[in-house]
């Protein structure tokens, strides 16, 4: 029978840390101790400069590293002290709320606790508008619940982005998971021209968001811009059956999912849903042809 808690206890393909596993052993085991190590070795792209940093090109090309063992090397190659070490912010990793989220999920696991990354939106950074955001989610044994965790918002950013609520339990109506947003703008609960980041946003966003959250709770969980499948295909151009599928998912995972094993099954057994061995990846140097390698 499957046990969603032992799968998700166990790393996937971007959450193995391979030959940097020994980085992890001496880590901490509390919650808000691992996101302070996390918050220690990484640095947001977007929020470089609040911490007095100009990120050059090749710095933050970093974003494009997708699995965390590949994240851990360049981390190592930065500093070599533990993890545990807080970095300054010249020698931290550059990364999003993806790998921010990745790095945790990845931790976690490692220490056999059963966590997933989300790919959903928040509403704690730009007032009335739901922003394209990615969480960890954990299982928290003596609440028996999933907890939404968000592993970048450290102290500077809590207070620059005035947020009320403890980022260690995140309100589910402070982040929405791709598959809730979906099932909201799908029935008019929401307007879609609220989703989104910079200039792109619609129901074509949140879409892409779901599917990219469908493959994070099958432990694929690939970077903000890469697309396959539904992902990649106009508002006009997914049929009937494809919105079909979209909203029996949706109805499976815009939460924190108890049926995992029918998500399991949707996503294995359908092209259009589950990540193949190669896909796109939109980047601002144009759309580049990606090969995951172990898929």
């Amino acid at each position: 029978m499957f046990d969603p808690l032992a799968y998700y206890a166990q790393p996937g393909l971007m959450t193995a840390a391979g030959k940097y596993g020994a980085l992890f052993d001496p880590l901490p085991q509390d919650i808000s101790a691992l996101c302070r190590v996390v918050q220690g070795i990484m640095l947001h792209i977007f929020w470089a400069e609040q911490y007095g940093e100009r990120l050059s090109e090749q710095r933050q090309s970093e974003v494009q590293v997708r699995p965390v063992v590949d994240k851990l090397a360049r981390i190592v190659e930065l500093d070599q002290r533990p993890l545990t070490e807080i970095r300054p912010p010249e020698k931290r990793l550059v990364g999003n709320c993806r790998d921010f989220s990745v790095m945790l999920t990845a931790m976690l696991r490692h220490q056999g606790v059963p966590a997933r990354a989300r790919c959903g939106f928040g509403r704690y950074f730009i007032p009335d508008h739901y922003e394209d955001h990615w969480v960890c989610e954990y299982w928290e044994h003596r609440q028996k619940r999933w907890v939404l965790v968000d592993a970048q918002l450290d102290e500077l950013q809590c207070r620059k982005l005035a947020i009320s609520f403890n980022p260690l339990d995140v309100p589910r109506d402070q982040f929405l998971v791709g598959g809730k947003a979906w099932q909201l703008c799908r029935t008019g609960q929401a307007d879609a021209d609220q989703f989104g980041i910079f200039d792109m946003k619609g129901l074509w966003f949140v879409r892409g968001d779901f599917v990219r959250d469908v493959a994070a709770l099958n432990k694929v969980e690939l970077l903000p811009w890469d697309g396959w499948g539904m992902i990649e295909k106009r508002d006009e151009e997914v049929s009937e059956d494809e919105l079909a599928l979209l909203d029996r998912i949706a109805a499976l995972t815009g939460e924190d999912v108890p049926e995992v094993d029918q998500v399991r099954g949707l996503y294995e057994n359908d092209d259009r849903l589950r990540v193949p061995r190669r896909i796109r990846s939109y980047t601002q140097h144009g759309v580049q042809e990606i090969e995951l390698v172990g898929l």
